[in-house]
């Protein structure tokens, strides 16, 4: 069955049938209240109990918001239609069946309140989809009225038919008005000379790319990074910039946005904009979001962003600056997150840093507790350290600013909250702390300060102590690799139980001996 995504805070809410009734009371049209009564037994049956409802306070809500809740729920309903249709449920499925007619209904009458200009092929699938909703009621209904389990047994195959029809004709309507309401905005955008309606378009627009890659595709298709990128280009707009920019951010997660991107120069006005001393902290932090989301090393579609090596020392530069005067741990996670990106999307990054000492000021904003305050700054760090590591220059950058007594503390990082995020985070500092130890201590100089540090007993007790790396295997295989590399520089460093079992062996044995490790061990 298609379903269609839509990611809502939704509660389950026990409820018993009658509060259940009230509560959808205020959803529905009078027309539809004695449907609703009819379709809700008062005996409660285990699955009843946890009903999807809208939130009563939705008179709060924005109308578009409110249109997305019922799509979600009417998306659920269907799916729920279907697992009960698998188990031969025939009361819960006509149920079911009558509450996602009213849904349909209700949505499409409170949409048509707030809309205008709606096309005729709207109207065409919203007359489909109640014909259909009825139909099928109708044929749930005659479900409910035998219990001749051959009849039964045919009439399923059209129930389902016609359930897959519903959700086809559901999910074309839906995308239909999400990308009515994307050109209303985008038409109020382009059109308007009012600060105030381009504000609120601009955020309205924002509110719907935070609803999924689905929305910001039709987004894109439907010109929104031009428009908004038109915007960033308006003198006259410049108090807008900073929110303008966060959409953009969202916009170009998908790889309709990074074409359109492309398409418009969007990178050129990015360079523009962070070299622009004029502009405010606020709108240089949005533009490193936006040049840290279309740089990430996890999109498969950055290729074509060839203007991008054209401007790239222009916005190096800039970004570098902006970790250093930031004036927030916010403003400093935007812009190293966007070079630590950089420095993956191209190796000439790496060289650029170095040569505007970008090392010494980010290994000096480390010991400032007010602007890396969190594992995830660290991590853009680490990142950076890491992907700079390969260039030989480097070790004499990394001994003058303390450099390995930091890449020591990293070995340390735990998470203080246990929140999965978190956690993940502080895996990779404690990984890519490691690799930049193994990487830089091909230099005697770096390995002797290391040793002197304690790095060595760190080093085991992360590869013996599962707990100590949160079970991660990639932590692993970096301290194993940082580790022989320091046993290579300073063999005394080791106790002979430690050689024979982490160092001596290939990788891949001691990589097997440390996962299977107890904690008794250490």
């Amino acid at each position: 069955l298609p379903s269609l995504s839509l990611p809502f805070s939704m509660h389950l809410i026990q409820v018993d049938s009658v509060q259940r009734w009230m509560e959808d009371l205020k959803l529905m049209t009078d027309c539809e209240c004695m449907c609703i009564l009819q379709s809700k037994p008062i005996s409660i049956e285990k699955d009843e109990e946890n009903e999807l409802i809208l939130p009563s306070q939705h008179s709060t809500c924005d109308n578009l918001e409110l249109l997305l809740k019922r799509a979600w729920i009417i998306s659920t309903e269907l799916t729920r239609i279907a697992q009960k249709l698998e188990k031969n449920r025939w009361q819960r499925v006509h149920s079911l069946t009558v509450r996602v007619n009213c849904h349909v209904r209700s949505m499409i009458n409170e949409y048509n309140t707030f809309t205008r200009n709606s096309s005729e092929e709207m109207h065409q699938f919203e007359k489909l989809l109640i014909d259909k909703c009825s139909e099928f009621t109708a044929i749930t209904e005659r479900c409910i009225q035998t219990e001749d389990e051959q009849i039964l047994k045919s009439m399923k195959s059209c129930i389902n038919e016609t359930l897959t029809t519903v959700a086809q004709y559901f999910g074309q309507l839906i995308e239909l008005v999400l990308t009515h309401e994307a050109q209303n905005l985008l038409r109020q955008i382009e059109l308007s000379d009012s600060m105030y309606i381009t504000e609120s378009a601009i955020s309205s627009l924002f509110s719907l790319t935070q609803e999924g890659a689905h929305l910001c595709r039709i987004i894109a298709k439907e010109g929104g990074v031009v428009a908004l990128f038109k915007i960033c280009r308006q003198d006259c707009f410049r108090c807008l910039y900073p929110q303008t920019l966060r959409t953009l951010a969202s916009i170009c997660c998908v790889e309709e946005g990074m074409h359109q991107l492309e398409k418009v120069d969007g990178i050129l006005c990015l360079a523009d904009i962070l070299t622009d001393n004029s502009h405010s902290e606020a709108t240089h932090a949005e533009a490193a979001a936006v040049i840290a989301q279309i740089t990430s090393p996890h999109l498969t579609f950055t290729q074509h962003l060839s203007s991008f090596l054209e401007n790239m020392e222009e916005i190096v530069t800039a970004l570098v600056k902006l970790c250093q005067e930031a004036s927030s741990g916010e403003v400093f996670l935007l812009a190293s997150a966007a070079l630590a990106n950089i420095t993956f999307f191209d190796t000439m990054a790496c060289e650029i840093l170095l040569q505007l000492n970008a090392m010494k000021i980010l290994l000096a904003a480390c010991s400032d507790k007010h602007i890396v305050d969190t594992p995830y700054s660290r991590d853009q760090v680490v990142t950076i350290l890491a992907n700079m590591s390969v260039l030989d220059q480097c070790a004499s950058e990394i001994i003058q600013g303390n450099g390995v007594q930091l890449l020591m503390e990293m070995l340390f990082e735990r998470s203080s909250s246990g929140n999965s995020a978190e956690v993940a985070a502080c895996e990779r500092v404690q990984q890519k702390s490691a690799v930049t130890l193994a990487r830089l201590s091909r230099d005697p100089e770096v390995a002797d300060a290391a040793v002197k540090l304690s790095c060595i007993p760190r080093l085991i007790k992360l590869c013996r102590s599962p707990t100590e790396r949160n079970n991660s295997d990639s932590v692993l295989v970096a301290c194993l690799a940082a580790l022989r590399r320091l046993a290579v520089m300073s063999p005394d460093g080791l106790e002979d139980s430690d050689f024979q079992q982490l160092v001596k062996p290939r990788l891949v044995d001691s990589f097997l001996l440390c996962t299977n490790m107890e904690e008794s061990f250490v």
